[in-house]
């Protein structure tokens, strides 16, 4: 990874649809420079890749919660268990195994209080490894990014 690894990244990362050329007159490189590059940043998996950011919102899921969720035991079990069920959970849109007091923190998405009080209660503490939940109701975003720039 050089300078113009991480310039076209930067590029992707505004506009995963920019072509080569807009990348090359961006960076100022020969296109076929920048298309080597992005194949062998995909080769490499440094690029794992391209995704869609939708608006929640505006396909009626503008009810974001995060919820922290501590299992019964701390066994490979329980946690497969766990994962696997949430896997189904359209809901779900984040989910991440934790260190510290709680076992996993997730992101939800859902239409209004109401569908994620019937998710909360009739899907995610029906599952029969979870302890206990706590929940937090975010008010707006400050910051996003999806990585970290070089600079």
């Amino acid at each position: 990874m050089d300078n113009f690894d991480y310039e076209i990244l930067k590029c992707l990362k505004v506009d995963a649809r920019m072509s080569y050329q807009d990348i090359s007159k961006q960076i100022n490189l020969s296109i076929s420079s920048v298309g080597r590059r992005i194949h062998a940043m995909e080769d490499g998996g440094i690029i794992e890749g391209y995704t869609v950011k939708i608006n929640e919102e505006k396909i009626g899921f503008g009810f974001p919660v995060f919820v922290f969720v501590r299992l019964e035991k701390q066994l490979a079990s329980n946690f497969s268990l766990f994962e696997a069920k949430i896997r189904t959970f359209p809901e779900v849109v984040e989910c991440w195994l934790m260190t510290g007091m709680q076992d996993y923190l997730l992101k939800l998405s859902t239409k209004d209080v109401r569908a994620f009080e019937r998710f909360l209660t009739e899907e995610l503490t029906a599952i029969e490894t979870v302890s206990s939940v706590d929940t937090s109701i975010p008010l707006r975003c400050v910051k996003q990014s999806e990585h970290r720039s070089k600079s």
